[in-house]
């Protein structure tokens, strides 16, 4: 059985859809700069679709397109996974990349989780699969980069209000069991003058004698 708290093949798919629109949209803008830009040096769209001819520039064209959409969908990658552990579309499912020891990620490991996600396509998208079967739902590229994708939404431990245990024999077990007592109540002090004559405890008559039974008036 599999922990709730750990994003699942399905979740982690839906918000990988998300991302690939977003990307999509970011590389379509690119393209439209791309052409102005091919416009603006003598070669048109509409003729490419009318004569069914590239230009010379063409190849070049793409191979610079192709690259830098691997490199926005890297920047865009590492950049909302270095720096708040989510990508738009895991904020939108609820979902943050963690290491496996519960720390933020970083940039470093977000790069090195990115080009982990290259070994997870390659065969047959099989370490992205491998998701729905492991048991903390990592895919290889998780593994490579010792991290996981983690649910936002599962409450961490001692959220609903329970106090954290103490032992009784420690410092602060000790001082929690201070500041919750109620404060004793202060004797009062008699006067200087009084404190020498103390009364005698409760059944017992004040002894004022001599030592032979004769009472001792004392001074007049």
């Amino acid at each position: 059985m599999t922990d709730g708290r750990f994003g699942g093949f399905w979740r982690r798919l839906l918000a990988y859809g998300i991302d690939q629109i977003l990307l999509n949209m970011i590389c379509l803008f690119l393209l439209v700069i791309g052409l102005i830009a091919l416009g603006a040096g003598g070669t048109s769209f509409t003729r490419i679709v009318t004569t069914g001819t590239l230009p010379r520039q063409a190849g070049l064209f793409l191979a610079l397109y192709l690259l830098v959409t691997v490199l926005a969908g890297m920047a865009y990658s590492v950049w909302f996974h270095g720096s708040v552990g989510q990508t738009p579309g895991k904020m939108i499912l609820g979902l943050r990349v963690i290491g496996t020891t519960g720390e933020p990620i970083g940039f470093g490991i977000a790069f090195l989780r990115w080009v982990g996600t290259f070994v997870s396509a390659l065969p047959f998208w099989l370490g992205y699969l491998w998701i729905a079967f492991d048991a903390r739902k990592q895919g290889w590229h998780d593994k490579i980069a010792a991290t996981l994708v983690v649910r936002t939404a599962i409450e961490p431990p001692g959220a609903l209000g329970a106090a954290p245990p103490t032992t009784s024999g420690s410092p602060a077990g000790t001082t929690s069991a201070a500041v919750g007592a109620p404060p004793l109540p202060q004797q009062p002090v008699p006067p200087e003058g009084e404190r020498d004559r103390q009364d005698p405890p409760e059944g017992q008559s004040r002894d004022l004698g001599d030592g032979d039974g004769n009472r001792n008036p004392g001074p007049e």
